[in-house]
């Protein structure tokens, strides 16, 4: 699964934003797709393990046993904080965030909104992330950071057509 989901974008961010040798990024995304494979399978047999071992010592499976199993798995696997840990922990606190308004809601914590709150969640998030790259970029993870510059900088000057279709930034031998 982790190369599945590694392979393809490692491949075009690599080929986007990375310069070197076609060898050399050929060996990146091979390290990203198996640093992203391996830290998924470590994790799933790391909490599976501590489920089954919970499982086991107290009789029964109760919902404390998942928590604690994800955090200590959390810690081992995912607590190195390196690119490919950094963007898989950031993938899951936006889906935690939803996941939580949603059980917020269904638990009457808070009620229904009487309309979609998602454009309101939307703005607010593309008001934040510009706000912290015009002013504040070395905030943002690197990988943002050169996509946005991509955007936002990067397409204030342009040459030809290739600029939009390959990068559009010139290299010497250009």
């Amino acid at each position: 699964y982790g190369a599945k989901i590694r392979a393809p974008h490692a491949l075009v961010m690599t080929f986007l934003f990375k310069s070197g040798s076609l060898r050399e990024k050929l060996k990146s995304i091979a390290q990203a797709t198996y640093a992203h494979s391996r830290n998924l399978a470590y994790f799933v047999f790391t909490y599976k393990g501590l489920l089954a071992a919970q499982s086991r010592l107290q009789g029964k499976k109760i919902p404390f046993h998942s928590f604690l199993a994800a955090c200590i798995g959390g810690w081992l696997v995912f607590g190195d904080n390196n690119p490919i840990n950094s963007q898989i922990v950031m993938y899951l606190l936006s889906r935690i965030l939803f996941g939580l308004s949603r059980l917020a809601v269904e638990k009457g914590y808070i009620p229904q909104p009487k309309q979609d709150p998602f454009p309101l969640v939307a703005a607010l998030v593309w008001g934040t992330v510009l706000w912290l790259f015009e002013y504040h970029k070395e905030t943002l993870q690197p990988s943002l950071q050169s996509s946005m510059t991509y955007l936002y900088e990067d397409s204030e000057v342009w040459h030809d057509l290739s600029d939009f279709l390959i990068y559009n930034k010139r290299t010497d031998s250009k």
